[in-house]
């Protein structure tokens, strides 16, 4: 495979250089003396800035883009090999990396880094990571799958000590990576579209733990299911965080939420109680991200004064419990969560913030995804006081499977949940401001545009 060195600049091609991923590995490099090129369908803000920065930046994929003097072209899942100019490359002899490749490239240029996987949690988690060590003035790189204000976007480019990223199980890319520090926050059933069933993802969590050299360390949430037997045999350091102050590192105990449903505790390490911690994001969920994120910082050889005052000042990710505004007294919170485990989450720390009834607004992401979880779906949703479903998002998907939003709210309110089926997001908002009253917490919920009819709410 062709290796990346940052002691010797060279000529880069990505093919798809606009996608928000991609242009933040242009930026890495741009930033580091390489030359960069790249192709995109349309202009966009990102290409624009890239090009301010010195890329070339080409419109619309063609053969002719491939120029004389490129050393290697990095390509995106969506890039297939008749793509005129993979097979440009391709005929030229040119070295060629997918972007999860060429990302475990990058990383093996840093003294340390850190990769934060799960099946939730994991942008949270690298968001308090990156906050933390912003703080402290670790001056990290970082890259992370949303859009976090400390660092004004999803990428910042640092130095060459800490590399951050979150590492996405789904098509196996995070085994592409060269990580020194694993996190591993939960593994669950999902992705059923890619993987067979829990257990063949529980056996590419073990694969990715056996990426980490033998100076490594693994952090892993001992509330996961007999989570020894993913890191059996390892020879990294394993540090164990969770609920369970017997078989864990860092655990948490005496746990209080504030007025914005914020968690205060004690923190308890190898059973000793040694510190109180209080967090600026709601939710109990967070109180767990937030022991890895210790761990991985002091891995890394911050303070636990340092910790404390980034977890304080960590006030949340865009799409992650983020506050919208208020209308007519109703509070607007949109929440990325599309997965059951996410949704319980999300209700359970709405239930500890101020409301009178909590109004649920979800858009279920992927066929697969919703006829697999379909039961446990309608069970987590039933926490909510009233849950109203738009359509699927198909994503990438096109097969229905005989499953629909209709179906899901039918089950939600056979378990006794208020439940309405709305199929347009015109319908959803004429619906919300007949229904919701002064007091109300309104959560729109989903992977896909549902954060569109908190918006469109709050516009009128």
């Amino acid at each position: 495979m062709y290796h990346i060195d940052f002691n010797k600049p060279n000529h880069v091609h990505f093919i798809g250089i606009g996608g928000i991923s991609m242009s933040g590995l242009a930026e890495i490099l741009l930033e580091r003396g390489f030359t960069v090129s790249g192709s995109d369908a349309h202009e966009s803000e990102l290409t624009k800035m890239l090009e301010r920065n010195g890329a070339q930046v080409f419109y619309g994929q063609k053969a002719e883009n491939i120029i004389e003097g490129i050393d290697v072209v990095v390509y995106t899942a969506a890039i297939h090999p008749d793509n005129p100019e993979y097979m440009a490359a391709e005929a030229k002899g040119i070295p060629m990396l997918s972007r999860a490749d060429f990302l475990g490239q990058i990383m093996r240029n840093y003294k340390e880094s850190i990769a934060v996987a799960g099946t939730h949690g994991k942008t949270t988690t690298t968001s308090m990571v990156t906050q933390i060590l912003m703080d402290a003035q670790a001056d990290p790189t970082v890259t992370v799958g949303g859009m976090l204000d400390v660092i004004g976007g999803n990428i910042r480019v640092g130095g060459d000590k800490l590399f951050v990223m979150e590492a996405c199980e789904y098509t196996n890319s995070f085994l592409s990576f060269f990580p020194t520090i694993e996190i591993i926050l939960n593994i669950e059933a999902d992705h059923l579209d890619f993987f067979k069933d829990l257990d063949d993802i529980r056996n590419s969590f073990r694969e990715f733990t056996k990426l980490l050299p033998e100076d490594g360390t693994l952090i892993i949430n001992s509330d996961i299911e007999n989570y020894q037997e993913i890191c059996e045999g390892l020879s990294c350091k394993v540090v164990p965080v969770g609920s369970d102050p017997e078989k864990s590192h860092y655990s948490a105990a005496n746990v209080t939420f504030g007025a914005t449903a914020c968690a205060t505790y004690d923190l308890y390490k190898d059973g000793v109680k040694i510190d109180t911690v209080t967090l600026g994001v709601p939710g109990m969920h967070n109180v767990y991200n937030s022991l890895a994120a210790i761990a991985a910082a002091e891995e890394v050889g911050i303070s636990l004064e340092d910790i404390k005052k980034g977890l304080l000042s960590y006030s949340g990710t865009h799409r992650r419990f983020e506050k919208k505004g208020e209308l007519n007294g109703v509070t607007i919170i949109d929440d990325y969560a599309h997965h059951p485990q996410e949704i319980e989450a999300t209700l359970s720390t709405a239930k500890n913030y101020p409301h009178r009834d909590v109004w649920c607004v979800f858009q279920p992401h992927t066929y697969t995804r919703t006829k697999s979880l379909f039961d446990e779906f309608a069970q987590a949703l039933s926490m909510a006081d009233h849950v109203i479903l738009a359509d699927i998002y198909a994503a990438r998907e096109t097969d229905t499977l005989g499953i629909s939003s209709q179906m899901l709210a039918e089950k939600i309110a056979s378990l006794g949940t208020d439940a309405y089926f709305l199929p347009t997001f015109d319908e959803i908002e004429k619906f919300i401001l007949e229904k919701c009253i002064h007091g109300d917490l309104l959560i729109t919920m989903g992977a896909g545009d549902i954060v569109k009819v908190g918006e469109n709410l709050l516009s009128k």
